[in-house]
């Protein structure tokens, strides 16, 4: 159990990594785009690639901040429930959370694979392959999926000892 934990902390680790480097990525592009303008040069397509990077930032970035607690619960409701009403509206949750971010996820990977197979470029100056950042969203969505799957289980084991 323990090497398992250890390997999730590590690709949540890695989701959290991913995620900072497309937050300093879209600081550049922005950045370069802001002294482009000054200096008399364009930045091709820096928009759709700061959109592209904030997709893929967010994706990556919300499986380490269920597990630092970082989510927005409604704890205005749960404070008046009893127990045992905690314990079933926070499996509900994650196990609807998890179902829908699991079905998420496989739907993106198969966007993905098509967009790869198919040759779809984004649509901008910069002929990017959109199988790229599909691939960094559906990355993100399926640790996301992990991470539900894991509090989901935590929780039940807690509510039920």
């Amino acid at each position: 159990m323990r090497v398992l934990e250890w390997a999730l902390g590590v690709l949540y680790r890695l989701a959290e990594g991913l995620a900072l480097l497309l937050g300093l990525f879209i600081l550049l592009v922005i950045l370069a785009q802001v002294v482009g303008r000054f200096m008399g040069f364009v930045v091709p397509s820096a928009l759709e690639l700061a959109g592209f990077a904030t997709a893929g930032l967010v994706f990556l970035g919300l499986a380490p901040t269920l597990r630092a607690g970082g989510h927005v619960r409604v704890h205005l409701l749960w404070e008046r429930l009893p127990p045992r009403g905690r314990v079933w509206a926070e499996g509900l949750s994650l196990g609807l959370g998890f179902l829908a971010t699991l079905y998420a996820a496989i739907a993106l990977w198969a966007k993905t694979g098509e967009s790869f197979r198919f040759g779809d470029l984004a649509p901008g100056l910069l002929p990017l392959p959109l199988w790229i950042p599909l691939a960094v969203v559906a990355f993100g969505a399926s640790v996301f999926a992990l991470a539900l799957l894991e509090a989901l289980l935590k929780a039940l084991r807690k509510g039920v000892s």
